[in-house]
């Protein structure tokens, strides 16, 4: 059978829950067709390029299938018709990758990054090193403005 590689996107108001009785609702019925899906990934919510359909977030969700070209075309059909679905996309591949995902591995190594770092806190925050002192102890002049004089109204 041929393999396939599906991501779809569901809307941002689905709860995590919702996302996952989908996935779960697909599985079944690639299952039922003679398929067999090898690998789920969530890969949380993420900020979108652009808006779609007025949402600026979505829930990710990957799939590495091995199933029939008609199983592809119900879970595609399906996910036209949920209205949680935002877009999907179903590549034919010559074979499934093994372990995590790109996007799991960026997580995994953005978490040791983080750990690394340790106490030394936030990238940001440089502490004293750029202190200027107290601005609020200087008198503050108030110059006076060279129009004044000319846009008052005369008495005459």
């Amino acid at each position: 059978m041929p393999l396939y590689e599906h991501v779809y996107l569901a809307r941002q108001d689905a709860s995590a829950q919702q996302v996952e009785e989908l996935t779960a609702q697909l599985k079944g019925v690639v299952e039922g067709l003679g398929g067999t899906i090898t690998k789920t990934e969530y890969w949380s919510v993420r900020s979108l390029s652009y808006r779609l359909r007025k949402n600026r977030k979505a829930h990710y969700t990957l799939m590495n299938i091995d199933a029939p070209p008609p199983a592809i075309n119900e879970i595609e059909r399906l996910e036209r018709l949920n209205e949680d679905v935002l877009r999907y996309l179903t590549i034919r591949v010559e074979e499934l990758e093994e372990g995590p995902s790109a996007m799991m591995r960026r997580a995994e190594r953005d978490r040791d990054r983080d750990d690394r770092r340790g106490d030394r806190g936030d990238r940001f925050d440089r502490g004293d090193r750029f202190d200027r002192g107290d601005r609020g102890d200087r008198p503050r002049e108030r110059r006076p403005r060279d129009d004044a004089d000319e846009t008052a109204p005369t008495e005459e």
